[in-house]
C-alpha cells in the first residue's frame, strides 16, 4: 500500500500530521512543497490547494485531523491516536479543536496580516492574538493539572495537534510563567522524539516567520 504526503517542513497543520506518521513509523513519500511541481500535483488532487493532503493507494484524503484518523484506521501502529471508548474518544476530539481553533488560530491572525504586510491590521491582530492566547493558556493550565498529555497519560490526536499549536503560539505570545504547566507540557512536546524532527526538519525555513522567528527552541 502506497502512502504520499504533500507537505511542508514549517506548516504547523503539516507537522501535526508528521508526527503521527513518524512516531508510527509509517513509510511514505514525502513530496515536499518546496518543488513547484509537488505544488502541482496537489492542486490536481485538491484544488483549494491547502496542505498537508495524503495520497493513500489513489484516495485523496485532506485535513490533517482526518489524515491522523485516517492513518491510524488504515495503518495501525503502536499509537493508537482515538481511545475505543468513546466517550474518551470524545474528549480527545475536542481537545484537537481547542487547540486547532482556539490556539492556532488565534496566533495566526497576526501572522497572516504580516504576510499581506498589513501592519495597520498587523498590530490589531497582535492585541487580540495575546488576548486570545491568555484565555487559551489560563484555560490549559486547569486542564493539564495532573496530566502528562493533553488528554491523560497516553498520546494522542490531541498532542498531534497541540505540539505545532503551542511551539508557535508561543512565539506569537509568549507563554508566561503564570501557566507552568503549559510551559512544562510544551517542553514536553518538544522532547518527543517525533515532534523533535518534525522541528529539525522545519529549520532551515524559520526566515519564513513573518514576525520573525525567536531565538529559542
Amino acid at each position: 500500500m502506497s502512502l504520499t504526503l504533500y507537505s511542508h517542513p514549517f506548516s504547523s497543520y503539516c507537522q501535526k500530521v508528521l508526527v503521527a506518521l513518524y512516531e508510527n513509523d509509517v513509510e511514505f513519500e514525502y513530496r515536499t512543497l518546496e518543488d513547484p511541481s509537488a505544488m502541482e500535483e496537489l492542486r490536481v488532487r485538491w484544488p483549494f490547494a491547502r496542505f498537508p493532503v495524503l495520497v493513500d493507494d489513489g484516495q485523496t484524503v485532506v485535513e490533517s485531523t482526518i489524515i491522523i484518523e485516517h492513518l491510524m484506521l488504515r495503518h495501525g501502529g503502536r499509537v493508537r491516536w482515538l481511545p475505543e471508548d468513546p466517550v474518551a474518544a470524545l474528549e480527545v476530539r475536542f481537545l484537537d479543536r481547542f487547540f486547532d481553533n482556539d490556539v492556532m488560530a488565534a496566533m495566526s491572525k497576526p501572522v497572516f496580516a504580516a504576510i499581506k504586510q498589513d501592519t495597520a491590521r498587523k498590530d490589531e491582530a497582535m492585541v487580540e492574538a495575546r488576548r486570545a492566547l491568555d484565555l487559551a493558556y489560563g484555560w490549559l493550565e486547569q486542564r493539564l493539572q495532573g496530566r502528562t498529555w493533553a488528554a491523560g497519560e497516553n498520546l494522542s490526536l490531541a498532542d498531534c495537534a497541540a505540539a505545532p499549536s503551542l511551539f508557535y503560539a508561543d512565539w506569537v505570545h509568549e507563554i508566561a510563567d503564570a501557566y507552568p504547566a503549559v510551559r512544562a507540557y510544551r517542553s514536553r512536546l518538544l522532547a518527543w522524539p517525533a515532534f523533535a524532527r518534525a522541528v529539525d526538519e522545519a529549520r532551515p525555513f524559520r526566515g519564513y516567520f513573518p514576525l520573525g522567528a525567536p531565538d529559542r527552541d
